[in-house]
């Protein structure tokens, strides 16, 4: 049955695949803040936080929306991070819930769990969020999800399904972490495993398609079989491995900020030593998909693409 879909972020790589899929079969709206677009979908350039969105929603007659609008290469102004983020957030829900919609998607992240040496091996659905102040996506995915939490009790009405994604990649993915895997040689925080868990961008798509389709409602974590560790990526690329005490490392990554040499700073050393490492089974057995590519295989299919393996 055709349904009547709003994406928020729908100008994004995963949004516009996203309408790509669903408009063969449903009436999509999108909203972002670029000013080209594909031109296919009934588009409209705003901002999430806008109250014209309540106007929106309720014209278009929205059923299902699909939140992946969010910040995510933090700027140097986190009060606007914040408020796009966590108060955009709380202006779309009660721009839904005014209007009566059915079901939202929302794209969190592994992220929210927080970056913490006793987190469990394998983070399940069950296991607390915990996202770390000082690192602001991690942080404002932790807010998010508790607002959530809030509505789940206040409106019911609107079903909810929440997608917790490792990292994403896909043939042309360009982001933080990537940027760590075109380095000459890899950091390691001397004692820290902390092994990535990877999800191909096309699964990501699939499953917000049929938890959009299915009206499916609950938490899941977003990742292939298995992990890899900094020493398994290093090998595969056929780069050297440098493992540093994280005393050494945090200074080090003090200079480098302070010079412009990087983008990481001290505050983010916890996010190279303690990446959650996410369980997929509640994806597989309860929600019913199982992703096509494993994370070692969704690695070698980006690093073979971008020319990094030897």
């Amino acid at each position: 049955m055709s349904m009547n879909i709003l994406i928020t972020g729908s100008e994004g790589y995963i949004g516009a695949r996203l309408v790509e899929k669903l408009r063969l079969n449903h009436n999509v709206f999108g909203i972002d803040i670029r000013d080209t677009h594909a031109g296919y979908y009934h588009y409209r350039k705003m901002d999430i936080r806008s109250p014209e969105l309540k106007d929106l929603i309720r014209t278009a007659r929205i059923t299902h929306v699909i939140h992946l609008a969010s910040i995510v290469q933090p700027g140097p102004d986190r009060e606007h991070d914040y408020d796009v983020d966590v108060n955009g957030t709380r202006n779309l829900l009660d721009a839904c819930v005014i209007n009566h919609v059915e079901h939202i998607t929302v794209t969190s992240s592994g992220a929210a769990y927080g970056y913490y040496a006793d987190n469990p091996e394998w983070l399940r659905e069950t296991d607390a969020i915990r996202g770390n102040y000082s690192f602001p996506y991690s942080y404002h995915k932790r807010l998010v999800e508790e607002m959530l939490a809030e509505y789940a009790q206040t409106a019911p009405q609107l079903k909810q399904l929440i997608l917790r994604p490792g990292t994403v990649l896909g043939l042309n993915t360009d982001n933080l972490i990537t940027n760590l895997f075109r380095k000459k040689r890899l950091l390691a925080v001397a004692g820290s495993r902390s092994p990535f868990v990877f999800i191909w961008d096309e699964d990501v798509v699939d499953i917000i398609r049929q938890g959009t389709e299915q009206s499916i409602t609950g938490k899941y974590n977003l990742a292939g079989d298995g992990a890899m560790s900094i020493q398994e990526i290093a090998l595969t690329l056929g780069k050297k491995n440098l493992t540093i005490p994280a005393v050494v490392l945090k200074t080090l990554l003090a200079a480098g900020k302070a010079l412009g040499l990087t983008r990481y700073g001290p505050d983010q050393l916890d996010f190279l030593r303690y990446r959650p490492v996410l369980d997929n089974q509640a994806l597989k057995t309860q929600f019913g998909y199982t992703p096509k590519k494993t994370s070692r295989e969704v690695f070698t299919l980006y690093a073979r693409h971008q020319g990094l393996l030897p």
